[in-house]
């Protein structure tokens, strides 16, 4: 099987897996073109990859001692048929995993939630609203399903709606709420959009200064409230 197709790596973060310190694997190549992306480089699945994964792990391996974890990010890093051997290669070397998907896949997460420590989960909007976010007609469906597979799992876990105040409502987010709820889903945080990658090119879609009254009792009614600045 071939290796992994990287996109980049970020030698260091402090915040992209909670209380480790940890690098970064961005794995090339996403099906989804939502409106706001702000990785669009990682869209395309057969870019030339920045970085060779054999060079990837000797970097991780020269890091040993220093860092706790190891984030694999996009992208979506489940595309990747080669996402479960590079985890595993990268617990071998003594890294703790951590996972940050969109949910596109369940069958392929549920693959690789054995061998992850916490799962960043991209929840983009109520079921019904993905189309008008992701342009993929019923993705939804599938991500409400991974969302299922997390909390079954036990994983430890996040969710992160970004809230791009033009696409998504504040009636949208009250039925996303009651849907999550409704699963028993309980760590939300609400990102602001940033006007950055695609949405750079949409004057409007992430407001500069959106109202976030709303968006706080919201998160409020969760473990970990936010909202916080996305990126």
């Amino acid at each position: 099987m071939p290796g992994p197709r990287v996109g980049g790596l970020a030698p260091l973060t402090t915040i992209d897996f909670p209380g480790r310190l940890a690098a970064v694997v961005f794995f090339q190549g996403c099906p989804w073109r939502c409106v706001y992306c702000h990785n669009p480089h990682l869209i395309p699945a057969n870019a030339p990859p920045a970085l060779a994964w054999e060079d990837a792990l000797a970097f991780l391996e020269r890091r040993r001692g220093l860092l706790d974890g190891v984030v694999f990010s996009g992208g979506e890093p489940t595309l990747q048929a080669a996402l479960p051997e590079a985890m595993r290669e990268v617990r071998a070397l003594g890294f703790q995993v951590a996972l940050h998907t969109a949910g596109m896949y369940p069958e392929r997460l549920a693959a690789v939630l054995p061998l992850v420590d916490w799962v960043g989960l991209d929840i983009k909007a109520p079921r019904a609203a993905y189309p008008r976010i992701t342009g993929a007609p019923c993705a939804g469906d599938a991500v409400f399903e991974s969302l299922s597979l997390i909390l079954a799992a036990g994983v430890e876990h996040e969710l992160r709606c970004t809230w791009p105040p033009r696409l998504l409502s504040s009636t949208d987010l009250a039925r996303l709420d009651d849907e999550l709820r409704a699963m028993g889903a309980d760590r939300l945080v609400i990102q602001e959009c940033r006007a950055a990658g695609r949405a750079s090119a949409l004057p409007g879609t992430c407001r500069a200064d959106p109202d976030w009254a709303g968006a706080t009792e919201l998160a409020g009614r969760y473990h970990n409230p936010g909202p916080r600045s996305a990126g």
